[in-house]
């Protein structure tokens, strides 16, 4: 474990290195007399051995303030090695050890790199020769500031779709992350840290230094801490969804003593987690962020004992009996007494020639709040006329050159909320066009132009876009439900009264009672939310239901 110093923080390094083990103890002797209390002495009898620790610190993270190194070494001298040291820790103060035969290679290093000092030996007495030195040299180096970044680190490129899904991936669970350019100095230092050459991208450093390349979704949610395997196999209640139909379930059932476990493909939060503001959601007068929503119901989750899992994909409902088993993409599976199906829905594709291919490169959906900070000063679009683009659309304006909403009606008042068209009205660089659509966009390996129709006229305009945000119709993600619980045309899931027509039972209703007002086509099964047939598509409403779902499975459970 590093070193702490007194208030808690990690101290930092000082490195020597001399292929002579005696001279070796000695210099670390002589360094850890003087400031082994307040600095982590590390040791190394090779510039081999010593770069290896170098580039495990950091990736942990930890702050080297000097490095030592002896000029005379087999396989690599202490010049070939303080040169590499400086891509790893390019701040670090540099020392060259030297017997007074090599002073002329010390001065010729000061140019190759970067030498602060060269020390003849021997260096006795250190507190005339060593001691003022390094004092010196540490004193240079807490100048400047060099406070370790705790965070998850990222290294991608700017225009990658992969990238772009670990940012978002992180962003959207509360995992505190920075992202570094592969093209840029900090970036190439942490690939050359983890002996990467950059082919093989997003890698990801977690906070305990380890290094996952090109990771999954599942690879990110174990290294960032998140529960991805349940602890149990048998439950009362299972909810398939994390947005806030999902998190009310959760919620409501774990404080009411059901055994509950909630499982997510991607975040919690859904859709609703994304919008940076949300002002007409009841107890809130000046608005609360998707973020920060989600982050209270999560905790209060949490709090009653519900378990959340995160990056499970399920893939199949099964009913045997009165189980009823969820399987994972992976293989795993749970089972429970009841399932509240809460997986809300996604935005809908844009169906435009150039638009799968620049997917991730510059045109987004629902990404708005985790690319913010690359639209600064640029042009904008955003397609799609309900309350998530209007929240984007105002949220986006801080920083870019232009907001232009793109809606193919004739208006957004037959899908927006007065409230935010009057924002979106009133906020400067924001702009609506009506009876437009996108039909192709445009670019190399980012995108750079997107082409424009009116829908009425059919006339067509070639845009410079540097960004497209698409918030376009719901989809419902119950394709796995196929052959198992009734969908609509559509795919949204049928329930309750709508199963059948008016006092008789459903065809195949196995029990004598009708279907609760939230239960599918399959007794045990309730839809709470955004993908249920009918449902009003609000924040307050898919929590209301995932509410009553549970009332509904306590009345199912009392009867079995």
């Amino acid at each position: 474990m590093p070193g702490k110093e007194p208030g808690g923080a990690t101290r930092t390094v000082i490195v020597t290195v001399d292929d002579d083990p005696a001279v070796s103890r000695a210099v670390a002797r002589d360094l850890r007399r003087r400031y082994g209390e307040r600095h982590r002495i590390v040791r190394a009898e090779s510039g081999e051995s010593a770069l290896g620790a170098l580039r495990e610190m950091r990736l942990r993270g930890d702050r080297v303030a000097v490095i030592m190194a002896d000029f005379r070494m087999p396989s690599m001298n202490g010049i070939e090695f303080l040169e590499q040291a400086m891509d790893v820790y390019p701040a670090a103060r540099r020392v060259l050890l030297t017997a007074y035969a090599d002073t002329t290679a010390a001065i010729d290093a000061i140019n190759v790199v970067d030498l602060d000092h060269y020390l003849l030996k021997p260096w006795d007495p250190p507190e005339e020769k060593l001691y003022p030195v390094v004092d010196d040299l540490l004193d240079a180096w807490l100048a400047t500031d060099h406070r370790p970044v705790s965070e998850t680190k990222v290294v991608g490129h700017r225009w990658s779709a992969r990238s772009s899904e670990v940012r978002e991936f992180l962003a959207r669970n509360q995992v505190p992350y920075r992202w570094y350019a592969s093209d840029e100095p900090e970036g190439q230092g942490l690939l050359a840290a983890a002996e990467e050459d950059g082919l093989r991208l997003p890698l990801v450093i977690t906070t305990d230094g380890n290094v996952l390349v090109e990771p999954s979704d599942q690879d990110l949610a174990s290294g960032a801490g998140l529960a991805t395997t349940p602890s149990a196999r048998f439950y009362d209640l299972v909810v398939i969804g994390g947005g806030p139909a999902g998190l009310g379930a959760a919620v409501y059932g774990a404080s009411e003593g059901l055994r509950t476990v909630l499982t997510e493909r991607t975040a919690t939060g859904g859709q609703a987690g994304q919008s940076s503001r949300i002002e007409n959601y009841l107890g809130f007068p000046d608005g609360v962020s998707g973020v920060q929503l989600t982050d209270r119901a999560h905790r209060q989750a949490n709090k009653f004992g519900a378990e959340i899992l995160t990056a499970c994909e399920v893939t199949s409902l099964e009913v045997s009996g009165s189980s009823r088993t969820v399987r994972f993409s992976d293989g795993s599976e749970v089972s429970a007494h009841t399932v509240i199906l809460a997986t809300g829905v996604s935005y809908r594709q844009l169906a435009a020639p150039g638009v799968t291919e620049l997917t991730g490169r510059g045109i987004y959906y629902g990404s708005a709040l985790t690319e913010a900070a690359g639209c600064k000063g640029e042009d904008v679009y955003i397609v799609g006329g309900a309350n998530s683009a209007g929240q984007a659309a105002v949220y986006l304006a801080r920083g870019a050159k232009s907001v232009t909403i793109l809606v193919r009606g004739s208006s957004l008042t037959a899908s927006m909320s007065h409230y935010l068209i009057q924002q979106i009205a009133a906020t400067p660089g924001v702009s609506v066009r009506t009876g437009t659509e996108v039909v192709s966009a445009h670019g190399t390996d980012h995108l750079e132009q997107i082409t424009l129709r009116d829908t009425s006229t059919g006339e067509t305009e070639l845009v410079d876009a540097q960004y497209l945000f698409v918030f376009i119709g719901a989809a419902p993600r119950t394709d796995w439900l196929d052959g198992v619980v009734r969908r609509d045309e559509h795919g949204f899931v049928v329930t309750g009264p709508d199963l059948a027509a008016a006092g008789q039972r459903p065809a195949g209703w196995p029990l004598d009672r009708p279907p609760y007002h939230l239960e599918s086509s399959v007794p045990g099964v309730f839809v709470a939310g955004d993908a249920r047939a009918e449902s009003a598509k609000r924040v307050a409403s898919a929590v209301g239901e995932g509410a009553m779902a549970v009332m509904l499975v306590h009345r199912y459970l009392e009867r079995l």
